[in-house]
């Protein structure tokens, strides 16, 4: 199977697709919402957007195995063995969904060696679509009739820092590192904080809107996959709170807290609150 540009858009038109039946839903008045362990939100959307997309990669590519949020997980005595695999997360943000804010995704990467090679992120409300594979770049589309625009990080220098933080997911360690960054900037441009949910707070950093995206809280894998090979392919890094970068396929499928930074970073380790 080659990996090119031609399986990147295929990915992508499959990911509106999916997003045809996440609105589907949106726009109706049920969304069917469960709750899954965890206390997790689950509706209609998650389940026929994972339908149409499992049912579609087996298609285009029989031989690579699916992790997906809404699939029963495979056990790791399984996962160890897989050099190539999707991983989806069918409707990233169904909090922001259920709350109607607009601000959700669908998330497909294809992850090799543990490492993000090919990611595709669509926000269904808007069109937008973020794509990105190694050795070609990161892609913003505004929709799908518009012509895909390379994007790349925002290096810092000096002068203000823009972080983009979570809607959902506030705690007092972000706030506290957020603080520390403000207290430090106050005669170098201060700092602009801007919110958004789901993914796109990684992507916000792909394009150049963001330096930072704080993530002191948890995640799962398939939460992270395809907006962290948008990152690194515009140039970014998506790393453990240690500046390694995160790896995926581990038995855990629990994230460790990240930060999604441009190129140069801002020097955000020491606003730690253990640094």
């Amino acid at each position: 199977m080659n990996i090119d540009k031609n399986l990147l858009d295929q990915i992508a038109e499959l990911s509106r697709v999916a997003a045809i039946a996440i609105m589907k839903v949106y726009e109706s008045a049920d969304f069917n919402v469960t709750y899954k362990e965890g206390d997790s939100p689950l509706t209609r959307a998650d389940t026929d957007a994972n339908d149409i997309i499992v049912t579609e990669l087996k298609k285009l590519t029989p031989d690579i195995p699916i992790l997906s949020e809404e699939i029963k997980e495979a056990p790791f005595s399984e996962r160890k063995a897989w050099d190539i695999f999707w991983l989806v997360d069918p409707l990233d943000g169904t909090k922001e969904f259920i709350k109607k804010s607009g601000e959700f995704t669908v998330n497909i990467a294809l992850i090799k060696d543990g490492s993000p090679i090919l990611g595709v992120v669509h926000m269904p409300t808007t069109g937008t679509t973020y794509t990105a594979l190694v050795g070609l770049g990161a892609f913003k589309q505004k929709n799908k009739d518009a012509p895909a625009k390379k994007i790349t990080t925002l290096g810092y220098s000096e002068g203000k820092v823009k972080i983009v933080a979570s809607l959902s997911h506030r705690n007092k360690d972000l706030e506290d590192f957020i603080g520390s960054i403000e207290k430090a900037q106050e005669d170098n441009g201060g700092v602009e904080a801007l919110s958004m949910g789901s993914s796109l707070k990684l992507c916000l950093v792909a394009e150049g809107a963001a330096h930072l995206y704080p993530r002191i809280g948890p995640t799962m894998e398939w939460d992270t996959g395809a907006a962290h090979c948008i990152v690194t392919a515009a140039g970014g890094r998506v790393t453990d709170l240690t500046g390694c970068d995160l790896i995926y396929n581990k038995e855990d499928l629990l994230n460790p807290y990240f930060m999604v930074s441009g190129t140069p970073a801002f020097n955000w380790q020491k606003h730690l609150k253990d640094s």
